[in-house]
């Protein structure tokens, strides 16, 4: 009997060991969160140098963390934006525009965070829904709580009950369909940026209270800055007072594109609320890691779909203006492309840091695995690098070229055509490839895209231009034939 309790005792321990190891080393793993903003531009911020918008939270990220200069999207819509950071491949190489989109056969970064460990929970803008509108729901591609997510790419009003044809604030009305799901229990008078905020809140209260060793992914995706344009009240006056009392501009409000105008000035005052509701929600978030005691274990990554809306085809309101970037959402010069993206990893960033590191957002799938200690997944993440180096203030340097695959141009709406492009070192290479132009720019030394070095650098022109083909074929990209509406498999030029 002795030596049976014994041999019960040593198992017992083993078993306890081997739990309590399990639960430490859950311990160690980091929360991680990543706060997605819809629209916003690459200007938009206080610590990119905008002078009318207030963001002191964001910014206050940017001082604890590193904030890269040099960050992409991985296409300039709201769409294939999202399909690059949820799976790490190039929109393209999903045809997204083109026809097939998500699957459920697509890993995302959800669906790797979850078998590593991880409670995963989204909340905001998901869509993300193709052929399949249930296959690709969040709770089907990885994630435990979905609270919002669906096909809307914007919400009716953002003003609860979020739907079409109540009265809001603004005034604005339409049809009466109810858009956003899992959002029917609210109050008069919520609006929603602070409602997702409070179930991100509730979330990250509820798993420390209930799972206190083990790490949650949050994936925070605003509907702002995104039309339509509403904001609270007491906001939009700040705003107009400030605008009136203290900013002069130097530029015209608008400038003449190819295809119609692009905004020069930031002067709108609603947009300005609507950034400043986005820069309360991170408030919010950052006080609750605070008070759960949980922020020293907590990495948020900050970044946005696209560029801003500053460019129109047509006499539409425009959001804000990008420069001394060139044009905005929709296009691939850098107004369409080029994004804030702020990293704040506690132990690991030193804080204040400033980086020019080439990063996109298909990278942010395989350097979330890193951080979280997982196994990198390259047949999954096919397109994305690890950049943790970067991010930890190291020398990286991107051997490899970026690109972006933009068949769907909008030329009546953003003003924007087909295109493709490739960003390799300073140097990027844009393919009008309906027309036939190329246009390169260095933009080390022409950030604003001005100077087209195509016929002054043939050699590079062609060389860049090989890449984009080359690569537009081993993907598959589609392009869409204007004349016929249908895709093909191969650009005319």
């Amino acid at each position: 009997m002795r030596g049976k309790a014994i041999i019960f005792f040593l198992m017992a321990l083993v078993l306890t060991t081997g739990i309590q190891a399990k639960q430490k080393k859950a311990g160690k793993q980091p929360n991680i969160l990543i706060f997605y903003v819809d629209d916003l531009g690459w200007m938009d911020l206080g610590c990119q140098g905008s002078q009318f918008y207030e963001t002191p939270a964001i910014d206050e990220l940017a001082n604890e963390g590193i904030r890269f200069t040099n960050a992409y999207t991985a296409h300039p819509r709201c769409v294939p934006a999202r399909y690059g950071v949820m799976t790490g491949k190039y929109p393209a190489r999903g045809h997204v525009p083109g026809g097939k989109g998500m699957v459920p056969e697509d890993v995302t970064i959800a669906e790797a965070l979850k078998e590593g460990g991880y409670t995963t929970f989204f909340t905001g803008k998901w869509h993300l829904l193709f052929k399949d509108k249930e296959g690709n729901m969040p709770e089907k591609q990885g994630f435990d709580v979905n609270v919002a997510g669906g096909a809307a790419g914007a919400p009716p009003t953002y003003w609860y009950p979020y739907r079409k044809g109540e009265s809001t604030p603004s005034g604005r009305k339409g049809y009466k369909k109810t858009e956003i799901h899992g959002l029917e229990d609210g109050q008069d008078g919520e609006y929603i940026t602070d409602r997702l905020t409070d179930e991100t809140v509730k979330f990250m209260q509820s798993h420390v209270k209930k799972n206190p060793d083990e790490p949650f992914f949050v994936f925070l995706s605003h509907y702002g800055v995104h039309t339509p344009f509403e904001a609270k009240p007491e906001l939009v006056q700040k705003y107009r007072k400030k605008l009136k009392s203290d900013m002069t501009y130097d530029l015209p409000e608008y400038e003449k594109t190819i295809t119609g105008d692009t905004k020069l000035r930031q002067d709108f005052p609603v947009y300005a609320a609507m950034i400043e509701s986005i820069d309360q929600s991170m408030a919010k978030v950052n006080a609750t890691l605070n008070e759960l005691g949980i922020a020293d274990n907590t990495i948020i990554i900050f970044t946005a779909d696209n560029g801003g809306l500053s460019t129109r085809g047509n006499n539409r309101q425009l959001a804000t203006s990008n420069y001394p970037l060139r044009y905005g959402k929709g296009w691939l010069y850098e107004g369409g492309i080029r994004e804030a993206f702020i990293v704040k990893w506690p132990g690991q960033t030193a804080p204040g840091q400033v980086s020019d590191a080439l990063v996109t957002g298909t990278d942010i799938f395989p350097t979330v695995l890193k951080m979280a200690g997982l196994k990198q997944r390259p047949q999954n993440h096919m397109d994305g690098l690890d950049v943790t180096s970067a991010i930890k203030g190291e020398r990286f340097d991107r051997e490899t070229p970026m690109f972006w695959h933009s068949p769907m141009g909008r030329p009546a709406s953003t003003g924007d055509r087909n295109s493709s492009a490739v960003r390799l070192g300073d140097y990027k290479l844009i393919d009008w490839y309906d027309e036939g132009t190329l246009e390169l720019y260095n933009l080390k030394e022409d950030i604003g895209e001005t100077n087209n070095l195509a016929d002054q650098m043939p050699e590079k022109a062609g060389e860049l231009h090989q890449l984009i083909i080359e690569w537009r074929a081993s993907i598959e990209a589609k392009i869409l034939d204007p004349s016929k509406n249908k895709w093909m498999k191969k650009a005319k030029h």
